[in-house]
């Protein structure tokens, strides 16, 4: 072996740190948190408010026209979004709107991130309508009928089965729409609690588990989900929206045996709006550089095709489906049924960590992009506040969405008041323009959401780029996209947060394992079937395991570990007790040589010489063990001493460290740890070399 020069490190003492008592640590820290004073109370409220911070430093002349320009820019294709995306929410045109304008206010004080567009969501909305419609047909509503009739039995918002009601100054019976907002009104509140406890917790870690391919699938598989919910529309056809898992096929054998009853008014208009819609996105993508904003395409299509429909006369003409009546004005507020909260509690829990999955990840993202911070804790809480105080306004569920985030970012934003121009926008169309929607029908809105996925369903070209980066991430990618897809949303996201735990767990339980040789003349040591030109150590081998060893890897590693150096300990005893049962036997049998030196010559002739004396355990790629880990540790040092090779650990670091010293494994007072484990693999090898010649000289004087 060509030696290095090295500097010998020395034993170095670990800091002892005393820990404070666990009573101590709980009265400090509560005592701290009852403390009241001017500084902590100014504090909380800047904390809990953020705009108290940064709008007094707002620069007017710098930042009015990047906000203005984005906030009116969002406010136009939030309108029409937020009429579309009622569609797969369940509810009426007006509570879109509602959600939008609350939504933006409320995060104008509590956000912290400037360029978020914090509002209506396609998948949220998706989401949120699955829910509803399925109380909706459990409460036994039509989820055909739009009106419940006259005379027939109804649900009031507490649940219970009542005559006819009214609901605020509208006068509109409380049926089917108003037990839909009821729901999903509920379902919000629940989210926004969900997100507040989650805050308050420190439970922002649960959102690691939702890994980018994970969150792509998703997204995917919503998407196309959304794209079937929306198929009927651009038909025209009248068909039940279906329940339960394994929804979108249903939904599909659906519209083929009713492919005959399309409505061809609906689909011509259908036909026109996605070609509009698709080739003014194209436009758009291929002179951004050269656009100043974006192009409002989708209000310059609601606008077109209202104006067709109104003196089209589609709806009394041909059938078509349309908006139907938009009421401008405020419907008062109302707090959410506490009686409808258990039936839907569960199905709050997916909203609550989607929603600030999304927003919290656009945040962090934007702030890095534009060179400020964000606080996540605030985000949540923020996000939070957005669904529960708008659930008593009637609306649903809210979330950061990346589209329209990008549109701000490319608009110019500044700061969070492009937030209030957006609102102010959406107020404008509820206090005056919400009754121009009447004729808008529900083809177009359905084009407006199918051509805003495109972005999602693209996904599908980059599955091949995946499979090459990381086919594990493609394999994710797939079960979950697929799980959303053909079961239902919410189990897509439960099979896809199981099935990349399960994949890391498999990484974990057959890691890549190898071992080492010696750069020459240096020091270093990396993986023989990696690297070329590498000296492999006479007598030594050193072995390298590349995850953590606990209880459901324990068993491949000692058998890579025996394939690698080649010896199994147990077997090898065993080998050498048959043998030399073997050369006694032999001994005894043979005549006049059954002295006992004779015998001992032959039983020494039944023992094979390894080509190794030490094993190496390199654990640098080793982030921790557990107490079966430490139990492996024990036994191969045991086995492999009866067959007379030894075993260092090299490399460990301070957690492993830790875990043998807790289990005895150095000894009493941790006497045998300097020459068991070792800093660096090269001191081990030393250690090695130097104590295999001393054991050779000491046999060398004893012949």
């Amino acid at each position: 072996m060509a030696e290095a020069t090295v500097v010998d490190v020395p034993h170095l003492e670990r800091r002892v740190r005393q820990r404070k008592e666990t009573m101590a640590v709980l009265k400090t820290k509560f005592s701290h948190s009852l403390s009241c004073s001017v500084p902590r109370v100014k504090n909380a409220l800047t904390g809990f408010f953020p705009v108290v911070l940064w709008l007094p430093k707002y620069k007017l002349k710098e930042y009015i026209w990047g906000d203005v320009m984005s906030g009116l820019v969002i406010g136009i294709i939030l309108v029409p979004q937020a009429i579309a995306y009622c569609l797969l929410a369940g509810v009426d045109p007006l509570y879109g709107l509602y959600t939008s304008f609350f939504a933006n206010i409320i995060y104008f004080f509590m956000g912290t991130s400037r360029h978020v567009s914090v509002g209506i969501f396609s998948l949220m909305s998706l989401m949120v309508g699955q829910v509803v419609d399925r109380e909706v047909y459990l409460a036994g509503f039509d989820l055909d009928d739009t009106k419940a009739a006259p005379g027939e039995n109804i649900l009031n918002l507490t649940g219970v089965l009542t005559g006819n009601s009214t609901s605020g100054a509208f006068d509109v019976t409380c049926g089917k729409e108003c037990y839909a907002i009821s729901i999903a009104a509920a379902l919000t509140f629940l989210a926004g609690i969900y997100q507040v406890l989650m805050a308050v917790f420190r439970l922002g870690f649960i959102s690691v588990y939702l890994s980018a391919p994970m969150l792509d699938g998703f997204a995917t598989g919503a998407s196309f989900t959304i794209l079937t919910v929306q198929a009927k529309f651009l038909l025209g056809l009248k068909i039940p929206r279906h329940q339960g898992y394994g929804s979108v096929v249903v939904t599909w054998i659906s519209i083929f045996a009713n492919i005959q009853n399309t409505n061809y008014c609906d689909l011509i208009t259908s036909i026109v709006c996605i070609f509009i819609l698709v080739a003014g996105k194209e436009v758009q993508e291929r002179y951004k550089d050269r656009l100043k904003i974006p192009l409002p395409i989708e209000l310059l299509v609601v606008a077109g095709a209202t104006l067709a429909s109104h003196f089209g006369n589609f709806h009394e003409r041909y059938d078509s489906s349309v908006s139907g009546a938009i009421p401008t004005g405020f419907i008062p507020p109302k707090v959410p049924s506490f009686g409808l909260m258990p039936r839907v509690a569960f199905d709050a829990i997916p909203l609550s960590v989607i929603s600030f999955a999304f927003t919290v990840s656009l945040s962090e993202m934007f702030a890095k992009k534009n060179g400020y911070t964000v606080r996540p804790n605030q985000e949540m809480i923020a996000i939070g506040f957005c669904n529960i105080i708008p659930s008593f306004f009637h609306c649903f569920t809210t979330s950061a969405a990346l589209a329209k985030t990008m549109v701000k970012d490319a608009t110019g934003c500044q700061t969070q008041v492009s937030s209030i121009v957006s609102a102010f926008v959406v107020l404008l169309v509820l206090l005056f323009f919400a009754p121009f929607f009447y004729s808008l029908q529900k083809c177009v809105l359905a084009c407006i959401i199918i051509v805003s996925l495109r972005g999602a369903l693209r996904k599908f070209r980059d599955v091949p780029s995946k499979w090459h980066v990381s086919k594990m991430d493609a394999i994710v990618w797939m079960v979950t996209m697929s799980a959303s897809a053909l079961i239902s949303v919410e189990m897509g996201l439960v099979v896809g947060v199981v099935f990349s735990m399960l994949c890391v767990i498999i990484q974990t339980q057959k890691p890549k394992v190898s071992l080492l040789g010696q750069i020459h003349d240096t020091a270093h040591y990396e993986d023989m079937e990696e690297y070329e030109n590498l000296m492999s150590l006479p007598k030594v081998k050193i072995f390298r395991f590349q995850a953590p060893l606990y209880y459901a890897n324990k068993d491949f590693f000692l058998k890579s570990l025996y394939k690698a150096v080649g010896v199994e300990p147990f077997l090898e005893v065993a080998r050498r007790r048959k043998a030399e049962k073997k050369a006694s036997k032999r001994a005894a049998n043979e005549a006049g040589r059954t002295d006992q030196t004779n015998q001992e010559v032959k039983v020494g002739l039944g023992s094979r010489e390894l080509d190794f004396h030490t094993i190496i355990l390199d654990c640098s790629a080793m982030p921790f063990i557990d107490t079966t880990g430490m139990q492996t540790f024990k036994g191969i040092i045991g086995d492999y001493e009866d067959v007379g090779v030894q075993v260092l650990l090299a490399s460990c670091n301070t957690t492993v460290i830790d875990s043998l010293r807790q289990g005895s494994f150095f000894g009493k007072a941790d006497r045998d740890m300097e020459s068991v484990s070792f800093f660096s693999v090269h001191a081990a090898v030393q250690f090695a070399n130097s104590r295999a010649k001393s054991s050779s000289s000491i046999a060398d004087s004893l012949m």
